[in-house]
């Protein structure tokens, strides 16, 4: 216990005080025990002289740290477009916070049971859910895309009952922060806006130290949170992967992935692809998550127009268009691993796409065969419909400065040849369920090493067997 006082400190969060969270008694899970250590993470952040299993007991509330308050945050949000006056952690937990290398973490702990804001939920989680969180967090993080991350689950025999009865879960996860734009939303909405404004002085102070004194800090954090989300949505369209729940209750200050629930990598490259089956209108497909990512920002703003005249309100957000575009355009062409800038660049990069789009080709795997196409004495041919782009493709390259060499590295250095596709993921599940955990420690290793070559995993970079086709996936995943 004395080591975990050592690491693991009070959230400051909590200094905030009434109103912006609520005192939580953990429900400890039963009988729990553990399904995986993310054991890498867990050195890295100093964890690993602590047992698994005193930190699966600190995480399931069976034991606390003396003088660590739990708490749950409470925020609103907009979900499906509508807005939700009380939401709130209605099964995760903050317990506290660590600081390695200058930078703190959040600890969060999901599936912790009930507390004030689960309404009429159980505040549970189930194995298949949390698996789920727990991998693509390190599928997203060693692609290079911001993200919460996991240091353990755990299960137990405990019934959670969704469409069946499955066994109960948690993850005991990371993240920058866990603040929300909902967060914002409550105490603007519930025209609270002394609450507003703390939240705003106490995330310029953790988050932005050197801007919290200035003149213009609001404008400087509305600015920084819209930009980062920009940039973190293109990183998504890159991957090609679909959130399927951007409700601004699960969008975060920072720029980071939080939240996974009926999420999904592209396979067949389809821009009008929606992963999440309760979203029957579409509104969180792929080719909506950016105008989606301005919706939520537009929503995040407003509640700012108390403290940054609007005029300048609109020119902020007038920003993100523009930031998104130029970095969705810089990885696109770091996948097809161009340096210089031409102006046909972003008619070459739109013709491919339109290509994929019509002929259903596997997005991750087109991108992955690029490189052959330029490498000399090349006997790796790509799906012939793009044999006539390749010749347009090959000639623009021979327009580069840098040698072959270098360009091939950075075309197999930005496009994965390992995702974490959801047929790989259900296969793990199905076999977790059973008491397996083997294909868990298969998944990981792919998934942190996507760019590499591994012939004894290839099997795992082959394209989605048609039965994937049938996987569904709701908000209850």
């Amino acid at each position: 216990m004395q080591n975990l006082r050592k690491i693991i400190k009070q959230n400051s969060f909590i200094d905030l005080g009434k109103g912006f969270y609520s005192n939580q008694v953990q429900e400890p899970l039963n009988e729990p025990y553990i399904v995986h250590l993310n054991n890498q993470f867990l050195n890295d952040l100093g964890l690993s002289s602590i047992s698994p299993k005193q930190l699966m007991d600190l995480f399931n509330g069976t034991i606390q740290i003396p003088n660590n308050q739990i708490i749950s945050m409470n925020y609103a949000g907009h979900q499906f477009g509508q807005y939700v006056r009380q939401l709130g952690d209605g099964r995760g937990i903050l317990i506290g916070e660590i600081n390695k290398n200058n930078k703190k973490l959040d600890i969060h702990v999901k599936g912790s049971g009930k507390t004030k804001y689960s309404r009429f939920g159980d505040g549970r989680a189930v194995l298949r859910s949390s698996l789920r969180e727990y991998l693509c967090g390190e599928a997203m993080h060693f692609l290079g895309v911001p993200s919460s991350r996991s240091l353990m689950i755990f299960s137990s025999k405990d019934p959670v009952y969704r469409e069946k009865s499955e066994d109960a879960a948690m993850i005991a996860r990371t993240a920058l922060t866990h603040i929300r734009f909902g967060n914002f939303e409550k105490f603007f909405y519930d025209n609270e806006q002394k609450k507003h404004q703390k939240l705003c002085d106490y995330v310029l102070s953790e988050y932005f130290p050197k801007e919290a004194g200035k003149s213009d800090k609001y404008e400087y954090l509305l600015n920084t949170i819209i930009s980062s989300t920009a940039k973190l949505i293109a990183r998504w369209q890159a991957v090609g992967f679909c959130h399927g729940v951007m409700n601004t209750d699960n969008m975060s200050i920072l720029g980071e992935t939080l939240d996974y629930g009926p999420y999904g990598f592209m396979d067949k490259f389809n821009p009008s692809h929606v992963c999440n089956l309760s979203d029957t209108s579409g509104r969180y497909s792929y080719e909506n998550q950016p105008y989606i990512g301005l919706w939520n920002c537009s929503a995040l703003a407003h509640t700012f127009s108390k403290i940054v005249d609007k005029p300048l309100l609109k020119k902020i957000l007038s920003s993100y268009e523009i930031e998104y575009a130029e970095s969705l355009f810089d990885l696109y062409k770091n996948k097809l691993g161009l340096k210089n800038n031409l102006e046909t660049d972003q008619d070459l990069i739109q013709e491919l796409l339109n290509i994929m789009k019509i002929e259903r080709l596997d997005y991750s795997r087109t991108f992955r065969s690029l490189s052959n196409v330029i490498k000399e004495n090349n006997s790796i041919r790509l799906n012939p419909v793009l044999n006539e782009w390749a010749v347009k493709f090959t000639k623009r390259h021979k327009e580069e400065q840098t040698d072959i060499t270098s360009r091939i590295n950075l075309m197999n250095n930005n496009n994965p040849k390992y995702i974490l596709r959801n047929y790989l993921l259900q296969i793990a599940i199905d076999k977790a369920e059973e008491g397996s955990f083997e294909e868990i420690d298969n998944l990981m290793h792919i998934i942190k090493n996507p760019y590499d070559e591994m012939p004894d995993y290839e099997k795992y970079a082959k394209e989605s067997p048609d039965w994937a086709a049938d996987i569904g996936l709701s908000c209850s995943s």
